[in-house]
């Protein structure tokens, strides 16, 4: 693998130790992949901010790469916490475990992430982490990526967590993986015959065909093209975060839609064929049917404001006798006060989140043991990661359930 000089004097340590572990964590990566170099990124992403997952030894991995002097050199910013950093009480996480948390967020602060003031999300498209059609970057969160790659067309793998932040001091990654061309033909042709209409609905066709795509590039025929349609961006966010999350998809495409399927041929020539022509297996392969749910999440990935506005209609009138959870990013959540919509949600009993996911909490010692939700991935990983029985169902099935509470 061919490094520049000042790769080569970042990994002989001239730089500093922080930079020189940096070097050794991306150029190692680059060549376990293949990677002839590497290549500058506008941009990263990092993982592994929950407390709950990383630990006592995660953060004080941070805070030593922090004292020695790490910081970011491109813009760059975090994936979810366990729980909302200001409103964590009302949630019911405990002094200790908030204070660690807020001891993760510190740590990456003093890299400089998010300028010193991080905001987490898995959606950091949404709160002005956009990048541009080919342009390289390195995220790590698994539905961020895909709507990176697919939707806005940008080029990233999906990056681990120690990975990510060694990309974000040095400012590079490896070349290999979605980054090159011939990675990024389609090697599955999905012809989609099943109707959809909600984002829920996207959100289950990502359940059926991730399952059987694993790490291949899917390419969907047969979808309504609804560009620039009200909530279009959030049924391709959708899509893209159950794909994710039941199979191992960094990147798809949308016959018509996405940019690399609208730009030219994107189907590579030996390729399999899977037709959809129902969801409902999408729905009851991660549906505890016999489970009644103490509490309804939505907003994995990160709620947009309007979808936001959607449970704010849809809650308008009525009472709410389960409580129903919103996560979104802090931004959209001072949006949606303005908008007077975390009113309207609050009036019904509902509660809006920022900074949190729930998938990466410790949902049963808060006091939930099954959870009903709107996303095939929060329900993929609520049963994988955090251990609670599922249901999976439509936002307007969600926000009834949330109403009717155990008389459902």
């Amino acid at each position: 693998m061919h490094l520049t000089a000042q790769e080569q004097a970042w990994l002989v340590g001239d730089a500093g130790p922080a930079m020189r572990r940096a070097m050794e964590i991306v150029a190692a990566l680059a060549q376990i992949y293949g990677a002839e170099r590497l290549i500058p990124v506008a941009s990263v992403q990092i993982s592994g901010v929950s407390y709950r997952n990383i630990g006592p030894a995660g953060l004080d991995f941070l805070r030593r790469w922090a004292d020695e002097g790490a910081r970011v050199r491109v813009p760059t910013t975090l994936n979810p916490a366990a729980m909302d950093l200001e409103a964590w009480d009302e949630q019911g996480f405990d002094s200790a475990f908030a204070a660690q948390q807020q001891a993760v967020i510190a740590a990456f602060a003093r890299m400089g992430v998010g300028e010193g003031n991080p905001i987490p999300t898995c959606t950091p498209y949404l709160v002005g982490n956009v990048p541009r059609l080919g342009e390289h970057i390195a995220w790590a969160e698994s539905s961020a990526v895909a709507y990176a790659n697919s939707v806005l067309g940008a080029r990233t793998n999906r990056e681990g967590g120690p990975g990510a932040i060694a990309a974000a001091l040095v400012g590079r990654t490896g070349a290999y993986g979605l980054h090159l061309d011939e990675n990024r033909r389609a090697t599955l042709r999905v012809t989609v015959r099943a109707t959809l209409h909600t984002i829920s609905d996207y959100s289950a066709l990502g359940a059926v065909v991730g399952k059987i795509a694993g790490q291949r590039v899917p390419y969907f025929e047969g979808l309504p093209l609804e560009r620039g349609a009200a909530l279009w961006a959030e049924k391709l966010k959708a899509l893209g975060a159950a794909l994710a999350a039941t199979g191992a998809v960094g990147l798809f495409h949308v016959a018509g839609v996405t940019p690399e399927a609208c730009a030219g041929p994107v189907l590579a020539p030996e390729h399999e064929t899977l037709v959809v022509d129902d969801l409902a297996p999408g729905y009851a392969s991660l549906s505890d049917v016999a489970t009644r749910p103490a509490l309804v999440w939505i907003g994995c990935p990160h709620a947009s404001l309007a979808e936001i506005a959607l449970v704010a209609a849809l809650v308008r009138g009525k009472r709410l006798r389960l409580p129903l959870w919103i996560t979104c990013a802090r931004p959209v959540k001072e949006a949606a006060i303005a908008q007077g919509l975390a009113a309207e949600i609050e009036v019904a009993g509902g509660r809006l989140y920022a900074d949190a996911c729930l998938a990466i909490a410790p949902v049963r010692e808060l006091g939930f043991a099954a959870v009903m939700t709107s996303s095939a991935k929060g329900a993929h990983y609520l049963r994988n990661l955090a251990g609670v029985a599922t249901r999976f169902g439509t936002l307007e099935a969600c926000v009834e359930r949330a109403a009717r509470g155990d008389m459902l």
